[in-house]
């Protein structure tokens, strides 16, 4: 079957993404026979806050064709003839600003606009209590298009481009860019002001060089580490030099990041733990060396350099912001009791352009605290130029929308020709853009009838075949009519959860089986059990054969890739009936997903034999059109960490590219990945006894036109 939408896929590094619930596809891209674009607003008059999200409902339409049987001649199918019953699945298996816009991310990094990934956290508003605040927010979704475009300019230098549907929060509320067709909208002029920070510089993003490395090390070791030498006696007396090393922190960040650092200087460190985590303190983890060499290769890495500049001075602020920095009360302070460190903290801050001033406090020994001027636009310029590792000190949740930065409106100015634009749909409707606060737009290109989104529309809007099995009965009763064996589940699966009060494919079966036309079913619900009455008695006359596509056995991995599809257990339970009523069943394995599902191949196979049937196949994963956005995003959402790897694989079983749509590959690729998976699976099938193949031959000797006379009023013979 090649309905195989997944509600692909978070890894153990991503919160969980807000889907729908029992949705497949994250979002909902344009098909690529789309040509018109119609757009609409949200006029702005009230807003929900979107917070979970609802349940999308499926919608059934009646769709009133000429004609219900489809012919093919691909060489990669075993039929010629198909019924589907179905357009859509539901088994589920914006675009405003310029790509290049800086999101602010919930840690207080920050992204462009065009690399956002469905449920990514970022930073949105909400108020609470007198003020709005900044709040955390996800990603739902991630839509692009091309339109005219407006270059909004701020007194402060901050600089948008935004369609002009688009939507800034200003002191007198949302605002859109122009005033529209009707310029009856509230629309930004010259007298607005923007809320929010203001853009921050963005050429000043650390680099990951070895200089930016090094400076890291010396931050976070002079900050916070320990190392030393010392002469030490053995229990016979005998004198050693020790060389401990030692660096303590709660935050794994920083103690994962200086460790990949160390080693990409070689040097390697030991992991474990320093202190146990009691009521009111932290556990706290430490890497430590005592080698001659590390000790040595650390103290060179450590040594104070000429010039404080460049990503020296980046890293070393980084460094010590994560040994010793602290960002609370809106104040981002770096405490230290060594004037040295301060000093060169103090110039490299200069250095790269920003303010600050020392703060002593006098305790039974002086503590001087670095304490960053300039406000919020300060704070996250600092974080994206200084890149410090651990995130709980980056985040600007929970402060305050205010601002001292002059964001007047000076300029709102037309671009010639349209543009690239993006939008994201968020939890709170809104998002910081290059520093200010940015309103969902929600719009997006209208579907014509025949040409909905492979997203969301595919498994919510669903279309039925009016009239199908009378439809049919017109058909087989044409003189031209030659019986061929029908498919159902070509496209679509011919028992959707609506086949229940439908039975669209219940009608279709029964009309087979008055013309004893024989048929093939593939499907993955349980539901053609409903049916073993029909079936038993057309697999009596060697009329039809039943394909039960399996996935996985694994219940968890079933509802993240086909979240509204019966269990595996329900399935081969399916598999189970239909051979104790001796109707013939085989499994299809599909799709077969390269580092996702294919370990368990031999398995599948295995609980099929078992289940009692009779014939096994495999499709590896196609990735046909939008097919392959879906999926890539799936994979970003649900196994970020393994993204890239399982690409890399399908990639070399499809001669590199996404997809291989030629005859006679594309079912089973090529490549040695591709070969090991034909070799095992020839594996298993043979050690459980089951036939490989799908072509099973289905009597035509039995069709007959029930009712039908000759022109004299005779019985009509068909042979």
């Amino acid at each position: 079957m090649t309905c195989i939408f997944i509600q692909v896929m978070a890894g153990p590094s991503q919160p969980p993404i807000p889907t729908r619930k029992g949705r497949g596809a994250l979002s909902n891209p344009e098909g690529r026979f789309e040509t018109r674009r119609v757009e609409a607003f949200d006029e702005g008059w009230s807003h929900e806050d979107a917070g979970e999200l609802p349940p999308l409902p499926t919608t059934v339409t009646a769709e009133h064709a000429k004609s219900i049987l489809t012919r093919n001649d691909s060489p990669d199918i075993g039929f010629e003839v198909s019924i589907n019953p179905y357009r859509g699945c539901e088994h589920g298996c914006v675009y405003c600003a310029r790509g290049d816009t800086l999101i602010l991310m919930a840690d207080g990094s920050t992204r462009p606009l065009a690399e956002l990934a469905v449920g990514e956290e970022i930073c949105g508003t909400e108020r609470v209590g007198h003020y709005r605040r900044y709040v955390r927010t996800r990603v739902l979704m991630h839509w692009r298009t091309t339109k005219l475009a407006f270059r909004v300019t701020l007194a402060d230098g901050t600089s948008l481009v935004a369609s002009g549907d688009h939507r800034f929060l200003t002191e007198r509320g949302w605002k859109f860019v122009d005033q529209g067709l009707t310029g009856q909208r509230p629309h930004l002029t010259t007298n607005n002001s923007l809320l929010g920070f203001g853009s921050i510089r963005s050429t000043a993003r650390a680099g990951d060089s070895p200089d930016f490395r090094q400076g890291y090390l010396c931050g976070m070791i002079r900050g916070d580490g320990t190392i030393g030498s010392y002469q030490c006696f053995r229990a016979n007396g005998k004198a050693y030099i020790a060389y401990p090393f030692r660096l303590a922190l709660a935050d794994d960040e920083g103690l994962a990041r200086t460790t990949a650092f160390l080693a990409g200087f070689g040097i390697q460190v030991r992991r474990g733990p320093f202190q146990a985590e009691l009521s009111n303190r932290k556990r706290m983890d430490c890497i430590r060396t005592s080698t001659r060499a590390s000790h040595r290769e650390i103290s060179r890495l450590i040594a104070w350099p000429d010039r404080v500049e460049g990503n020296w001075a980046r890293g070393f602020l980084g460094g010590l912001f994560d040994a010793e920095g602290s960002h609370s009360g809106g104040t981002v302070r770096i405490a230290n009791g060594n004037p040295r460190i301060v000093q060169m903290a103090l110039d490299a801050l200069t250095h790269l352009g920003f303010r600050a001033v020392v703060e002593t406090v006098n305790r039974p020994r002086p503590m001087h605290y670095v304490r960053l001027l300039g406000g919020l636009r300060s704070h996250i310029d600092f974080f994206r130029t200084c890149n410090p590792a651990i995130a709980r000190k980056r985040s600007i949740v929970g402060q305050a929308l205010k601002s001292t930065v002059d964001l007047r409106v000076v300029e709102i100015e037309p671009l010639d020709g349209e543009q690239d634009l993006y939008d994201i749909t968020t939890g709170t409707g809104d998002f910081i853009a290059n520093g200010v606060v940015s309103h969902n737009c929600y719009a997006r290109p209208m579907h014509s009838y025949v040409n909905l989104s492979p997203g969301l529309d595919f498994e919510t809007r669903l279309f039925y075949k009016a009239g199908a099995a009378e439809l049919l009965d017109r058909e087989l009763r044409k003189r031209s009519y030659v019986c061929k064996p029908v498919n159902l589940g070509a496209a679509t699966d011919p028992y959707q959860p609506i086949e229940r009060k439908l039975r669209v494919t219940r009608s279709i079966l029964e009309v087979l089986q008055r013309f004893r036309n024989p048929l093939t079913i593939v499907t993955k619900s349980s539901l053609v059990e409903r049916d073993i009455d029909v079936l038993g008695e057309m697999a009596a006359q060697n009329l039809v054969n039943v394909y039960v596509s399996i996935t996985t056995l694994d219940a968890g991995l079933k509802r993240t890739l086909e979240p509204r599809a019966p269990s595996p257990a329900a399935r081969l339970q399916a598999v189970r009936r239909l051979r104790e009523a001796g109707i013939p069943v085989g499994v299809l394995i599909a799709p077969i997903i390269p580092a996702v599902n294919d370990a368990e191949l031999e398995h599948i196979v295995a609980a099929c034999a078992q289940a009692g049937a009779g014939t096994v196949g495999y499709v590896l994963l196609r990735l046909p059109y939008e097919v392959k956005d879906l999926f890539r995003e799936w994979l970003e959402t649900h196994m970020p960490l393994r993204a890239a790897h399982v690409m890399s694989l399908i990639q070399s079983m499809r001669g590199g590219r996404d997809n291989d749509p030629r005859f006679g590959r594309r079912m089973r690729g090529e490549g040695p990945f591709a070969d090991l998976l034909r070799t095992r699976f020839a594996a298993a099938c043979k050690r459980h006894g089951l036939a490989r193949t799908r072509e099973t031959s289905l009597s035509t000797d039995h069709f007959r036109v029930p009712g039908a006379v000759d022109e004299a009023g005779g019985q009509l013979s068909l042979l």
